[in-house]
């Protein structure tokens, strides 16, 4: 396999700087933002007896080479720190039939519960692995990236099922969609 370099230094770590102009507030963020359709997905992860999960949109496919995603987890948040400490997180592209277990980990279900809806195994990995979801995928942490309030993890896809069958469940405008297909 030979790779590519980048003909520029590369940063350690991505730093943020302050903008020089000012910022919308929250409320107009997340109008903006709430227009973007995207796939709703789980990020999960296990360390000892300990699993905890979270429903994302915030991910996106990174490279081919090495097949990775990045996903943006709340910095402060519980899965944020196992993900960090075990070094590894599974997601889960929820299908059209899975609302329950979005909102669940969405928050709507006490951390605890969460697990409890839906049909769970795990990877060899030990990693949580949700079944009936559009896709699987098992990852090791790759890097990752603070940026204030969250931490993007870079995860490199060690397992991968797919399911062609599933239609994914989209969250746009605060409320859930399927695709239709366009004749």
């Amino acid at each position: 396999m030979s790779s590519v370099m980048a003909d520029f230094e590369m940063p350690d770590s991505m730093v943020l700087r302050p903008t020089r102009r000012p910022v919308v507030n929250t409320a107009e963020f997340r109008a903006a933002m709430s227009s973007v359709g995207s796939s709703v997905a789980l990020v999960t992860a296990r360390r000892g007896d300990e699993v905890v999960g979270r429903t994302v949109t915030a991910v996106l496919s990174l490279s081919a080479s090495p097949p990775a995603v990045l996903v943006s987890i709340d910095i402060m948040s519980r899965l944020a720190d196992v993900v960090a400490k075990t070094g590894g997180f599974s997601m889960a592209v929820l299908a059209e039939s899975q609302t329950e277990i979005a909102d669940a980990f969405a928050g709507k279900v006490p951390q605890e519960e969460r697990f409890d809806l839906g049909e769970w195994s795990r990877w060899p990995s030990g990693q949580p692995l949700l079944a009936g979801a559009v896709t699987v995928i098992d990852c090791e942490v790759i890097g990752s990236i603070e940026t204030g309030t969250h931490v993007l993890f870079a995860g490199a896809i060690v397992e991968a099922e797919s399911h062609d069958e599933r239609q994914p469940l989209i969250w746009q405008r605060h409320g859930y969609h399927t695709l239709t297909p366009i004749d």
